[in-house]
């Protein structure tokens, strides 16, 4: 892991950066040997407090702090977008961000047995703050497709750039992940596979197919799936493969309000992912989408996109804080109260949005199954008055 010369190998400070040899008599910084220049006290201070990626390799081109070029973690050269990003440090988080780790009897087994089995799910290795509940609830969430995304969010962690080739074992795998996990309910989620013919539309469908297959014969029951898919650009016969796959759950987040849509997720478009939702709701899948908030929207903006996700087939919804992954990622326009995220589950809810999941830390996939059964039993309430 890069360091800034902020902090020493052992935490303290005095360290040199990457590129920086010692200082001469004069004075003078002498770069090491094939290395990069030294790094900007700007970029010290952009990078500091990067989540464990600090910035590196950057210059500045006025005493007021504009960096004119970086690279990030991944050996990039950083976007504008990122630069600019990068010149707004790392938000302090208020007292209400905070979660408690309760570590219950199946959470402890769960933890045990990924660990033996050298398994992998985004739960723990993107240290999401539900994985105590979730874990206890025997609920988790897998990544397919790889980790680098042909579209860029500018909220989002995972990287982007040119995914490598399509893996047709993965499915299988994520399958068999699910029954040693012995899961009551998985998520899947994964990157945007532009770079394919089908847009990864045969991936997300065959994860499906594979965990309901190899989990058919649980005690329990099926494990129950949930798809939380890009739009694979609205193309009709794309959507038809993945909903073929009848996931119990259907999910594509908007993530954000219309006016700032574009500027947070140039890769997407509302209307469009409005219309996935659509067309998701009319094959007869239970839907569902996310918004989460201190991108800059105004609170007259979420109350409008809630009303246009339930008029567009949308079920069930997640609402959650935004909290900045690293320095160059978009920063933190607002902090949004408690209070006011009770104010917005009650407002769904009269929407009439079948179930709600509204706080600080709550993510996509948080209480899932919860969320799903709720929506069940609407459903049944319906068809239960429709037949009277």
């Amino acid at each position: 892991r890069l360091r800034t010369s902020a902090f020493s190998a052992k935490g303290g400070p005095g360290a040199r950066p990457p590129g920086m040899g010692r200082v001469g008599a004069a004075g003078a910084r002498k770069p090491c040997p094939g290395n990069a220049p030294p790094v900007s006290k700007v970029a010290r201070l952009a990078g500091r407090k990067a989540y464990g990626r600090t910035l590196v390799y950057a210059e500045e081109s006025k005493l007021k702090g504009a960096i004119v070029s970086a690279v990030a973690p991944d050996g990039r050269k950083m976007l504008r977008l990122e630069v600019r990003n990068a010149q707004t440090p790392i938000e302090r988080k208020p007292e209400w961000i905070k979660t408690r780790a309760k570590m219950g009897p199946e959470y402890t087994k769960m933890q045990n047995l990924v660990k033996s089995e050298g398994l992998h799910t985004v739960c723990q290795e993107a240290g999401c703050p539900n994985i105590y509940e979730c874990w206890e609830d025997r609920e988790a969430t897998f990544l397919i497709g790889g980790d680098q995304c042909t579209r860029r969010c500018d909220f989002c962690q995972i990287d982007t750039g040119k995914p490598e080739a399509l893996d047709r074992d993965e499915p299988r795998r994520v399958g068999e992940s699910v029954v040693t996990m012995d899961l009551n309910y998985a998520t899947i989620t994964g990157v945007a596979r532009d770079d394919l013919e089908d847009g990864g539309a045969w991936l997300y469908a065959e994860t499906v197919r594979q965990i309901h297959q190899q989990t058919e014969g649980r005690a329990e029951g099926r494990t129950k799936v949930e798809l939380l898919a890009p739009d694979f650009n609205a193309v009709p016969e794309l959507l038809a493969e993945v909903f073929s796959s009848r996931p119990e759950v259907f999910a594509h987040n908007v993530e954000t309000v219309p006016r700032i849509f574009k500027r947070i997720r140039p890769g997407f478009r509302y209307d469009r992912s409005l219309k996935v939702i659509t067309d998701a709701r009319d094959y007869g899948l239970v839907t569902k989408s996310n918004l989460i908030l201190g991108m800059g929207e105004t609170r007259e903006e979420v109350s409008e996109a809630l009303r246009q996700l339930h008029e567009a087939g949308c079920e069930l919804i997640t609402i959650t804080q935004y909290l900045r992954p690293t320095v160059r990622h978009h920063p933190v326009e607002r902090w949004v109260k408690p209070h006011e995220f009770v104010e917005l589950k009650e407002e769904a809810e009269q929407i009439g949005f079948s179930g709600v999941m509204s706080g600080p830390l709550v993510r996509s996939s948080y209480r899932a199954g919860r969320l799903y059964q709720m929506a069940i039993e609407k459903r049944g309430a319906y068809i239960a008055s429709q037949a009277v």
